[in-house]
């Protein structure tokens, strides 16, 4: 169970100082405005605190949820929350829709879109675990679309 938050932290702790420059000019996410939830490494550690001390994923309303009070009312907290609600797909058909967007996406991701795609990648996961035939296949395949490209941006920054 930590191995994965551990290796999510460890991906969002890459990109924090990536560069911007080979990144793509189509907006992925188009409702962001500076909305990077990691500007340091310090941010990166308390979001592996938020991961340990029990990130809750919910559905389409209330995609995340901290449960620890003092952690929720943090600022870095409140960006996630925020981010997570209006700049995140949380349906499927919207998941599935930007894994064909970003295979098609040639270069590297932008330091902001690469949190998004980890993000959407870590709710995809959620959703997975907690549902069952049809509908967790499909989850599944939006999960292993996303950790491709996750995969080929962390080759191609190398």
């Amino acid at each position: 169970m930590m191995g994965w938050r551990m290796v999510i932290v460890a991906l969002l702790s890459h990109n924090i100082y990536a560069s911007d420059t080979q990144c793509h000019n189509k907006a992925l996410f188009p409702s962001t405005v500076n909305s990077s939830i990691l500007n340091s490494i310090a941010d990166a550690n308390l979001f592996f605190e938020i991961l340990l001390e029990g990130l809750e994923v919910g559905e389409e309303c209330t995609p995340f949820c901290v449960q620890d009070e003092e952690l929720a009312s943090m600022r870095l907290t409140r960006r996630l929350e925020d981010v997570s609600r209006n700049v995140l797909p949380t349906k499927l058909a919207d998941i599935q829709r930007l894994t064909s967007a970003l295979s098609q996406l040639p270069g590297s991701l932008c330091r902001v879109d690469f949190e998004h795609v980890v993000l959407t990648l870590v709710h995809t996961a959620y959703r997975m675990a907690n549902t069952a035939g049809h509908q967790r296949d499909a989850w599944a395949e939006s999960f292993v679309n996303l950790y491709k490209t996750v995969k080929k941006d962390l080759r191609s920054a190398a």
